[in-house]
Formats: structure tokens, C-alpha cells, sequence
């Protein structure tokens, strides 16, 4: 039994936009565990069109929601590329989140208490069988484009492989699997959030400082030393509050006034799991099993997702297409450059590129 449900004034809200959908009863995981009763936040824009043909299905990376237009401007909303008045657009918060679907914050049914630290490891695969049970939800048999960065490349990826409902497919500054040096920046900042002895109390607030260092230190991942060394120069005779310092600080600080320590936490161990060739006779054999057209953009600098985890998409995608772009912003490059990316997208979703 499932239910859709409008937004409220009462819920969490992003825009006038966001649903709600719950799904009564067992939400099995890939570890075997169970969640009950969970409820996936998402927005649409634009209108389906007569034959369904049109529908943009967007995944998001670590700290964002079901609002591209908010963290994607540029490339999605009015006057951009993917454009409501020309697609169906939809965008689910995924699993273990803080922004209206089920994570650590919310209440378990079974106990009545918060999950918080106690809230099951999920991945990857988990939160694609999310979209699916929504896509299914919505009446949606057909994705014209999947389209995703960084961790919502990974879902895009997972998802492709288990259901080939896509016609295209862009992913960009993504990995078929996560790197030894992903899962050790991750870890380092898990140790940051758990020295955080307020992570471990009943408070939905617990572990917001060492969420702060967490955020901090993924920063250098996602930018490159070139960046800093331009932005955050000091006076040559500065011997104390160093403008690096309080950037960071200062960016560690904003997140915690938007996100939850505990969802964090979740959703960087669930981009650890991520291995699309787990159970499937290795990444090559399940990534040539996707037939759907793809685009693949690298980011020349980004040392969290190397251009080398780009290539071997590339290398194995019976159907693919593969470019660089070049950033100053390092990973963040896919979040900023929308330009260059639009440059590169447009022709592949009108039949113009090789």
C-alpha cells in the first residue's frame, strides 16, 4: 500500500513543489535489514508530456535535495538546458538523508524513538530501489535522461544496470567504483563526527561540531590547492587568523545549519559500498550492460573522483561518449562549470555528437 502526499505547510519545505511519497510496510535493504513504513521527498517541474517521452530524472549528490534548481543553476530550470518547459523533470531526496526522505533524524516506527546513530547502513543499491518504487509510483516506464554527479552519478549508474528504462544517460565526475582514497577521505571524516561525543546522545542535534570538521576537511577534496592559493591569500605579515582558517570554518559551520551529522555519516559510508560489478561478474561485465546512450564528463583537477574513474566508465559503456572539462574548482567543477557543461550536453541530446 502506497500513498502520495502534497506538501504542507507543516513539512520540510524547499518549494511549492515537494510531495511526499510513503510506502506502508517493509523497505528491505541490501544488508538484509528492514526499514518500515519510509517516505521519499521529491519534486517534479514542468508537465509530462502525451507520451511520456519526456522525463529528466535527476539524482543528487551528498548534501543536497529534491530542488535542482536550487544546487544545479545553470544547467537546470527556466532558461537552461534541461528546461521545465520542455522536460519532465523529477528529483528525489535519497535514502538516509535530511531533507523530507527517511534518515538517522526521523522516528522509527517499530520503537517510536529517533534512529540517529542506531539507523541501519544503507547504499548505493538502496537508494536506487527508492527511485525505482517511486518511478513506479508516478506511472513514469520511460527516463529520456538520467543525469547525475558525484554520488548521484554512482545512483545513475546502479540504476541504469538494474532497470534499462533510460534513453540517455550524462554522468559526470563519477566512478563505476569508489577508490581506496574516497573511502579513507570519507573515514577521516566519519572520525571527526564520532570524537563529537554529542553524535552518540538521543539529541537530533548530536554531532553538529564534528560534522563542522567533517565538512572541513571534504572541502580540500573538493577543491584544488590552486583554488585556495588564489582566494585565501593573506598579508605577508600575518602571524594568526588566516583567511584558509576561517574559510573553512565558516564553510563547516554553514553546513551544519543545513544538514544532520547523523545523514552525513549514513550517506558517506553508502558511497563507500558502491560497486556496480558486486554480484554482477565485475564492474566490466555489468557496465556493458547498459545499451543506454551516454555522455561522460571528467573535471581535469578533481583529485576526489580522478579522471581515471571517468575513463574506465568510458572504457566498458558499449554506447558512451567521453570529454574533459577543465575547472579551477576541482570536483566542484561539476556543480559551477554549467557552461562547459552545456556546451558539451546539448549536442548529445540532439543527436549532434559522435
Amino acid at each position: 500500500m502506497t500513498t502520495i502526499f502534497p506538501f504542507t505547510k507543516n513539512s520540510i519545505k524547499v518549494n511549492d513543489s515537494l510531495h511526499y511519497y510513503r510506502h506502508s510496510g517493509e523497505f528491505r535493504l541490501e544488508s538484509g535489514e528492514i526499514l518500515n513504513d519510509i517516505q521519499i521527498a521529491y519534486q517534479t517541474f514542468g508537465e509530462l508530456n502525451s507520451d511520456k517521452s519526456n522525463v529528466v530524472w535527476i539524482c543528487h549528490a551528498l548534501t543536497a535535495n529534491a530542488d535542482p534548481t536550487q544546487w544545479w543553476p545553470g544547467l537546470i530550470g527556466y532558461n537552461y538546458l534541461i528546461n521545465p518547459e520542455e522536460y519532465f523533470i523529477v528529483c528525489a531526496n535519497i535514502l538516509g538523508a535530511c531533507s523530507g526522505t527517511t534518515g538517522p533524524r526521523d522516528f522509527d516506527p517499530k520503537t517510536g524513538e529517533r534512529y540517529l546513530s542506531k539507523f541501519p547502513n544503507i547504499t548505493i543499491r538502496d537508494q536506487v530501489k527508492a527511485h525505482i518504487m517511486l518511478r513506479e509510483e508516478l506511472g513514469i516506464e520511460r527516463i529520456a535522461l538520467g543525469m547525475g554527479g558525484s554520488t548521484g552519478g554512482q545512483q545513475i549508474l546502479e540504476w541504469a544496470i538494474e532497470e534499462p528504462v533510460f534513453d540517455r544517460l550524462f554522468v559526470i565526475a563519477t566512478s563505476a567504483q569508489s577508490s581506496p582514497w574516497g573511502k579513507a577521505i570519507r573515514a577521516a571524516q566519519r572520525m571527526a563526527i564520532e570524537a563529537d561525543q554529542s553524535f552518540y546522545s538521543n539529541s537530533a542535534n548530536g554531532g553538529k561540531k564534528g560534522m563542522e570538521a567533517a565538512r572541513a576537511m571534504a572541502l580540500l577534496s573538493y577543491r584544488t590547492p590552486g583554488t585556495f592559493n588564489q582566494s585565501q591569500k593573506d598579508d605577508n605579515e600575518a602571524l594568526d587568523n588566516y583567511k584558509a582558517e576561517s574559510y573553512q570554518r565558516y564553510q563547516g559551520l554553514k553546513l551544519s545549519h543545513r544538514f544532520d551529522a547523523h545523514s552525513y555519516y549514513v550517506l558517506g559510508k553508502a558511497m563507500d559500498t558502491h560497486n556496480v560489478g558486486r554480484g554482477r561478474g565485475g564492474i566490466q561485465k555489468a557496465l556493458s550492460s547498459i545499451k543506454a546512450k551516454t555522455l561522460i564528463i571528467g573535471i581535469e583537477g578533481d583529485i576526489l573522483f580522478p579522471i581515471e574513474d571517468q575513463q574506465t566508465i568510458a572504457e566498458h559503456l558499449p554506447n558512451s561518449t567521453f570529454k574533459i572539462i577543465q575547472s579551477d574548482y576541482g570536483h566542484d567543477g561539476f556543480l559551477i562549470e554549467t557552461q562547459k557543461i552545456t556546451e558539451i550536453l546539448k549536442p548529445f541530446l540532439s543527436n549532434e555528437s559522435n
